[in-house]
């Protein structure tokens, strides 16, 4: 199993956007072997002011193996919106591991 940990940074006012992306992407998850595991928006009272920029959105994604993320990736429904992806993420975090 791998698990993809993502923190996800918006471009101001884009958060509609970014959700209209999510609303697309995220049930494609499931079709490819995925869980989404987490989806938390953390509050300023929680983040640890000044070690790192506070994200929009973190995210936790479980997937069977390799070949599952990417066939997720290059799933073609999920091209056709990732100009939404783009319009609407500044910056993400991506950090790739497995369970030990």
């Amino acid at each position: 199993m791998i698990y993809i940990t993502q923190l996800i940074y918006l471009q101001a006012g884009q958060e509609a956007v970014f959700e209209a992306f999510e609303e697309m992407a995220l049930p494609l998850i499931p079709r490819y072997g995925g869980t989404l595991c987490l989806r938390i928006r953390p509050d300023k009272a929680a983040w640890i002011a000044g070690a790192m920029e506070q994200p929009y959105e973190i995210h936790l994604v479980s997937f069977p193996d390799q070949d599952s993320i990417d066939a997720f990736m290059q799933d073609d429904g999920r091209k056709q919106f990732l100009h939404l992806k783009e319009q609407s993420i500044r910056m993400a975090w991506l950090i790739q591991g497995r369970k030990i």
